[in-house]
């Protein structure tokens, strides 16, 4: 047994199970792809070869939400696609999450004073996490808010829930 001494000292990792699940998370998301309008253009072109999500790990668009984990809502949302929004985010599995792309979606943009059919906000029909301002907003506040997001699944509890919104993230 002397050749097993002080072979194991230098070889052991101790960490926390949060730690290595909010790793697998953040560096695994996949989105699913859910354009309304003319953000939806600059959506794809993040998942293109320009701008390439896929080295942050998010670029394995998905078509069905029981697949995906990160719901991108890009685009004007109407009362009429609100419940559908509300559908697919219901299909997804837990943890999901939400980012909503472009000023339309984040607050009606310039359709909801005039239209009556413009939610305002798709933090009415689904929680959001991360917003991405913009009319269109470029590929680059994409990333950026995908990074953001990144950020904030690391601090996620065992249980799924996410860190309170007055904690300060790292």
């Amino acid at each position: 047994m002397a050749w097993l001494q002080n072979k194991f000292e230098k070889n052991f990792l101790i960490t926390t199970v949060d730690y290595v699940f909010n790793w697998a998370r953040k560096s695994a998301v996949w989105p699913m792809t859910f354009g309304l309008a003319c953000c939806a253009i600059e959506m794809m072109a993040t998942g293109a070869s320009r701008f390439d999500m896929d080295r942050f790990g998010a670029g394995a668009f998905r078509a069905t939400p029981r697949q995906a984990d990160l719901m991108i809502v890009a685009g004007t949302v109407n009362f009429k696609m609100a419940s559908r929004v509300r559908r697919l985010y219901n299909q997804m599995p837990d943890p999901k999450f939400v980012i909503a792309m472009g000023a339309c979606t984040c607050g009606g943009g310039p359709y909801y004073k005039y239209g009556y059919n413009v939610v305002k906000g798709v933090d009415l029909v689904v929680p959001v996490d991360v917003y991405v301002p913009g009319c269109p907003p470029p590929p680059e506040s994409l990333l950026n808010g995908l990074l953001l997001l990144q950020e904030q699944i690391k601090h996620f509890k065992r249980t799924g829930q996410r860190a309170a919104a007055n904690e300060k993230v790292d």
